[in-house]
């Protein structure tokens, strides 16, 4: 199976730069923004397989970002992925997944093999 293609909207460097890594180690092309803005325009240009979303952007916060990436036909198929230190219960309704900060690299792998499982499913 080809290795999805990641892109990480994240304001913290240190935190895209730590997620980043771990999805390279397991394989993944990483792709970063540092804010909603750029990470709508990079998606919209060259839809991701998963997007890793931090709710608290500045600008274009993650929950209007992961709005418009739904609306948008060229991202409705993209795996959603929320990034956050908030409570993993007020945010299970805007993505396909959590990743609840702070992360590990296992945590990134199991974030990968529920996504390899989905779209097997699908096919």
């Amino acid at each position: 199976m080809v290795p999805p293609r990641v892109l990480v909207i994240e304001d913290d460097p240190d935190v895209s730069a730590l997620l980043a890594r771990h999805f390279r180690e397991l394989g993944c092309p990483v792709t970063v923004a540092s804010s909603g803005e750029q990470g709508l325009d990079l998606a919209f240009a060259d839809p991701p397989d998963i997007a890793v979303i931090d709710v608290m952007l500045p600008g274009i916060d993650g929950r209007e970002v992961i709005r418009r990436l739904r609306a948008d036909e060229r991202t409705q198929s993209c795996h959603l992925v929320v990034s956050s230190v908030l409570d993993p219960e007020d945010l299970l309704d805007l993505a396909d997944a959590l990743l609840a900060k702070p992360f590990r690299q296992s945590s990134v792998a199991r974030l990968l093999e529920s996504y390899r499982s989905s779209v097997s499913q699908e096919e």
